[in-house]
């Protein structure tokens, strides 16, 4: 498999995960339950992510921004949550749980970020 398709197969699998948000989203609204309004917020923002990831697919390349932007928000998510895996020790095994999981998307999300586009004009690649 070549870098190209494995990244391809990370942003579907990552894109259909954050798109999944919506589930638990819906229900919260559903059910007004006034303490997470925080999560339900963050919810919206990952399940935004996940649609745009799965439009990323065709074109990586024409979207580098995008999968940098879903790789550094994992890393970022991340550490505010280690840091309040620290903090809140009732939560610690499910907060550092996510943490794990936020930072395997963001290094492979890294890792296999598509390539800058060569700043060579079109003519000169064609000689």
């Amino acid at each position: 498999m070549n870098r190209e398709r494995v990244l391809k197969v990370v942003l579907v699998l990552v894109g259909l995960l954050f798109s999944a948000g919506i589930y638990p989203l819906m229900m919260s609204l559903w059910k007004m339950n006034k303490s997470d309004y925080g999560d339900d917020m963050m919810l919206s923002l990952y399940f935004t992510l996940g649609i745009f990831l799965l439009m990323a697919v065709r074109n990586p390349s024409a979207n580098r921004s995008l999968v940098g932007f879903a790789a550094w928000s994992s890393f970022a998510h991340g550490a505010v949550m280690a840091v309040l895996a620290v903090h809140i020790a009732s939560e610690r095994g499910g907060l550092l749980s996510a943490v794990a999981i936020l930072v395997i998307i963001g290094v492979a999300l890294v890792a296999l970020a598509p390539e800058k586009p060569s700043r060579e004009p079109a003519h000169a690649a064609a000689a």
